[in-house]
């Protein structure tokens, strides 16, 4: 095993039978974010989105191509230029159907191909926040304009049809998401450690809404904890460690805040977490956050190096796998493709056993 991954002994609606796959992916979407959970109940909960786009079903001689380029082509580290679109993503791991989307802020890198995505997957359940964002995108804008339209109707207090949109705080309980059909399970395992309203009204006066974004823990059935930062600043972090130190001590999974850019930003929350494995989004090398991790012996993988991340959660080992060859085989030279997992095995997170709240 590869010695950057550190070892430590030690519903509802839409339910399936229990061999349903149990896995965290972390998406290479160019500038910008996307996780997808697959729950031990069934649900698929799909965090942000970028790169999404209308895709023509593929032909079986083009999936079989694919495929084969997949496994054969090593490529190189620049993963970054060579993005996958979340609605292929999905489709090519046989999901079918996404039971909530989650989008942390109205950031348009976290919701890049919005309209689209929601057409391809449109959701049960739709997570915001109560933002006042504004945007006025022009023509030559790097995104579009109609994802930021299409998001305003989701959030349009008189719209009619769609997703349930939900608009939550921290410590927020709720069936399906943390408290399971029968009234006392842990449901999908979600956790919301931030924004609060003071946080939220505080970004909103401000017009920096970093701080009104979700900070999620996911407690996996295998006892794994796994923390989706968002774009979380100090503000939420003072919060955070001051009224959930004790959920976000020592996490096995950290999706890092801001991508892993540089932000101006305190790094001591990085003392509390101690994360076993960090991933870091794409952007330049010289806008990423690399010492924060360093000086502190963190491990992390980014998206430029891996392209996209999928973690089993089926066991407590919690292996990993990367879906770039050419890194895979430079951390382990008899690494090997896996068919299902989509994806080469590059080594184990092993998490401790803790108690599923």
């Amino acid at each position: 095993m590869p010695a950057y991954i550190p070892t430590l002994d030690g519903a509802g609606p839409g339910q399936r039978e229990d061999s349903v796959p149990k896995r965290f992916h972390f998406l290479n979407v160019a500038n910008g974010d996307c996780a997808v959970i697959e729950h031990a109940t069934g649900h698929v909960t799909v965090v942000d989105v970028n790169n999404a786009k209308a895709v023509a079903p593929k032909s079986v001689a083009e999936a079989i191509l694919d495929d084969f380029l997949e496994k054969a082509t090593p490529g190189n580290f620049r993963q970054k230029d060579n993005p996958v679109n979340p609605i292929e993503y999905l489709r090519a791991r046989g999901i079918t159907d996404v039971f909530r989307f989650v989008l942390t802020h109205p950031d348009m890198d976290h919701m890049g191909g919005l309209r689209d995505f929601f057409e391809a997957y449109p959701p049960t359940n739709f997570w915001d926040t109560d933002n006042n964002e504004e945007k006025y995108l022009s023509k030559a804008a790097t995104y579009s304009g109609d994802d930021w339209h299409f998001y305003e109707s989701l959030r349009d207090p008189l719209r009619t049809g769609g997703p349930n949109r939900l608009v939550l705080a921290a410590g927020a309980q709720g069936k399906f998401f943390n408290v399971g059909a029968d009234g006392a399970s842990g449901g999908d395992g979600l956790h919301v450690l931030a924004p609060t309203p003071r946080l939220t009204a505080a970004a909103n006066d401000s017009g920096d809404n970093n701080d009104h974004s979700y900070v999620l823990l996911y407690r996996a059935a295998c006892g794994g904890k796994i923390l989706l930062a968002g774009d979380s600043h100090d503000a939420t972090w003072e919060y955070i460690l001051a009224n959930h130190r004790a959920d976000v001590s020592d996490v096995d999974l950290l999706i890092a805040p801001h991508h892993g850019r540089k932000s101006g930003r305190c790094y001591d929350f990085l003392d509390v977490l101690r994360p076993r494995l960090t991933l870091f989004g794409n952007a330049p090398s010289e806008h990423l956050a690399y010492d924060a991790w360093n000086t502190r012996g963190l491990v992390f993988i980014t998206n430029n190096q891996a392209g996209s991340v999928i973690v089993d959660l089926e066991t407590r080992s919690m292996p990993v796998f990367v879906t770039n060859r050419a890194y895979a085989v430079a951390l382990d030279p008899s690494s090997a493709y896996s068919d299902e997992y989509k994806g080469y095995h590059v080594g184990n997170i092993f998490v401790e056993k803790r108690v599923v709240a």
